[in-house]
């Protein structure tokens, strides 16, 4: 069985994070807090990893994975085009549970399944997360869970379903008791489609309802924002 380092207790965190570090480098899968649910992660420069993780949740390529990224400056370095509104929301809620799909960089070299040239970007606030990121890069990160079944808010939640499957857990306590639960609203993070602004052809749209509200959202960019259109709800949450 995976070990699940507690990463309260300052050896389990040494240990536990150096081993994660060689985990991604090797293409193999860390389960890892976040602000909002535990994430799967693998190398996003990975293409086999990436494939690893889609299989470990039992999820086709046509779901591809979020990226998880360090901090602001790496969302030029990923997309093709930052619209100053979505610069905006990045700073008003990163690190936090928002997450910002753009054209990706046409000349990045990844492989993160069906992605129609976008990427889907997001700075989490988990200081393990945080950490794990500044040493490793951008991380494709899903949430740690079998498709199909709630995301796990603990380390032993993922374990329970993904086992094997993942070389390394890292626990942080439980995830999403940063926000405030509203009921109805997705406890991941809030997905928002800005590829049509990015392209000069449309407005901001919310993919998925989560801790970031279409309130709060609307008041940083007022009239970009469509009226709310739920179609593209993802159904498999994601972080």
């Amino acid at each position: 069985m995976a070990p699940i380092y507690d990463c309260s207790v300052d050896s389990e965190l040494l240990t536990g994070m150096r081993l994660a570090r060689a985990a991604i480098g090797r293409g193999e899968l860390v389960v890892i807090p976040t602000d909002t649910v535990y994430g799967i992660a693998a190398d996003a420069f990975n293409p086999q990893a990436v494939q690893r993780l889609l299989d470990a949740k039992g999820r086709g390529r046509q779901s591809p994975p979020p990226v998880l990224i360090p901090g602001i400056p790496t969302l030029a370095a990923l997309a093709e085009e930052v619209p100053g509104a979505v610069t905006d929301l990045v700073r008003e809620f990163w690190p936090g549970g928002l997450t910002v799909v753009l054209p990706a960089q046409p000349s990045l070299v990844w492989d993160l399944g069906e992605t129609r040239g976008t990427v889907a970007l997001r700075m989490p606030s988990d200081t393990i997360a945080l950490e794990l990121l500044s040493e490793t890069g951008p991380l494709a990160v899903s949430s740690a869970n079998l498709t199909g079944r709630p995301a796990a808010r603990t380390a032993a939640e993922a374990e329970g379903m993904l086992g094997d499957s993942v070389e390394v857990y890292l626990a942080g306590g439980e995830a999403g008791s940063a926000y405030e639960p509203v009921p109805g609203r997705d406890s991941s993070s809030t997905i928002v489609d800005a590829t049509a602004l990015a392209a000069g052809t449309g407005v901001l749209r919310i993919l998925r309802h989560g801790v970031i509200s279409e309130e709060r959202i609307r008041a940083v960019v007022g009239d970009l924002l469509a009226v709310d259109d739920t179609s593209g709800t993802l159904t498999d949450k994601q972080t």
